[in-house]
């Protein structure tokens, strides 16, 4: 029997040639958590890292049945369920195609074992992208791959996939949580009026509503979406996209009770007087919604996915290679991404 009282969260910890070993060992030095944290990782790596920091960590080496009674280890403490296969040193800041499969081979692990109940929840560290493409396996990013793992894992066919839905959020550092999601992610500015199309807003807002009401616990979440244009159109004078596509949209998911406002001009949105009482804001495109929650959280926001059947959060930085190993990196993000994902586990419905 799993206990979910103390369900674990799992950390994988990304490139190991990155910061992901180095935050992760500045974290537990200084800071201790509600539920037990397990790295899915080599030990090698964390032993070796943590020598290199001169950091004297508390390991436990676990096995999966372990998972099931887990307890919070004390401060400087990190369980590791050993993930075997890289094989080659490691050397800060200098990554290698080699590593590349047991990256993905932890993120993998991390997800089925969410799946199967045995961690409540997976943190993400930052992974090299084009390391992985470099050692001839197609990646886009951490969020599909978790997604394409889990389709496979439930036999998933295409009436019932699941579909991620990325959202950011200023966690802690705002009085007043800002959390923007996406209707598209990472695609080329030209490219992104084609792709929203009415059944996409639909089933981003639709995702975004029940990721407030699951995740958050929050039974009416409101909704602010941006329209796509300059001044959100200004009927139609300078763009249709909002007349053709995003207020059909609206319309039905509002008539099934969501209550998702706009569309909003995107550069009045982010003020004050409409974010006080909002829950989410759905930006049309990457750079539309995510240049003001970086400004306002830069180093301590977090990437958390919807959409899916499990709690995934990430950090929201890259694998930091020149400050790999030297005790600079911030280790601000991940902190607030393992706090998200305890206070997601706290009030999910």
């Amino acid at each position: 029997m799993i206990n979910t009282t103390y369900q674990p969260i799992g950390i994988t910890l990304g490139e190991p040639a990155g910061i992901g070993p180095d935050i992760l060992l500045k974290l537990i030095h200084e800071h201790q958590f509600h539920r037990p944290l397990v790295a899915i990782t080599d030990v090698n790596l964390i032993q070796n890292r943590a020598a290199l920091l001169g950091f004297n960590p508390i390991i436990d080496v676990i096995t999966e049945d372990d998972l099931k009674t887990l307890k919070p280890g004390p401060i400087h403490h990190i369980y590791v369920l050993q993930q075997n296969g890289l094989d080659e040193e490691v050397i800060p800041g200098f990554p290698k195609t080699d590593h590349a499969q047991w990256v993905l081979n932890t993120i993998k692990k991390a997800t089925e074992l969410c799946a199967s109940g045995h961690l409540g929840a997976m943190v993400t560290g930052p992974v090299q992208k084009s390391i992985i493409n470099d050692a001839g396996i197609l990646f886009s990013g951490h969020t599909e791959y978790i997604a394409d793992t889990l389709n496979n894992l439930y036999q998933n066919t295409d009436d019932n996939l699941l579909v991620p839905l990325m959202m950011l959020t200023s966690g802690e550092k705002l009085d007043h949580p800002l959390r923007v999601a996406l209707v598209t992610t990472h695609h080329p500015v030209e490219k992104v009026p084609a792709l929203i199309t009415e059944a996409l807003v639909i089933e981003k807002v639709t995702s975004l509503h029940k990721g407030m009401k699951t995740f958050y616990g929050i039974e009416n979440p409101k909704i602010l979406v941006a329209g796509l244009n300059p001044h959100a159109g200004e009927q139609g004078h300078l763009g249709t996209e909002e007349i053709d596509t995003i207020i059909p949209a609206l319309k039905q998911v509002q008539d099934q009770g969501i209550n998702a406002i706009g569309p909003l001009p995107a550069d009045t949105l982010f003020t004050p007087r409409h974010l006080e009482d909002a829950d989410a804001v759905l930006a049309m495109y990457h750079d539309q919604g995510l240049p003001v929650l970086k400004y306002a959280s830069f180093g301590s926001g977090i990437n958390v996915t919807l959409g899916l059947k499990i709690v995934r959060t990430s950090v929201d930085h890259g694998t930091a290679l020149d400050l790999a190993g030297s005790l600079k990196a911030d280790h601000s993000s991940l902190k607030a991404a393992i706090t998200e994902a305890e206070f997601i586990l706290s009030h999910k419905i």
